[in-house]
């Protein structure tokens, strides 16, 4: 059961690389690439179970956590064009 979890998530995972590349926005490619994030959270943690391996669940939360924050990073650079620490400075008022 967990072998056909693994071989659908390598196809889905496949398929969200074609859409990463092939996106007509970057809005949809930075959707795929996040999708593709969260299914190789997916991989990390069925892998982690089929070894017998407990610790591999640490790692796919560390993975999630990078992941998320990398989306909102790539979002705030696409809305503001600046990663800044988001102090303002005297000319902008």
């Amino acid at each position: 059961m967990f072998v056909a979890a693994t071989l659908a998530l390598l196809v889905t995972m496949i398929l969200t690389l074609f859409r990463a590349l092939v996106g007509p926005t970057i809005f949809d490619r930075l959707l795929a690439v996040n999708s593709f994030g969260t299914k190789t959270v997916l991989l990390i943690a069925v892998y982690g179970f089929l070894t017998k391996r407990p610790e591999f669940l640490d790692i796919a939360l560390v993975y999630a956590l990078i992941n998320y924050i990398g989306t909102i990073a790539v979002l705030k650079f696409f809305e503001y064009d600046d990663l800044g620490s988001g102090a303002y400075q005297e000319d902008d008022f």
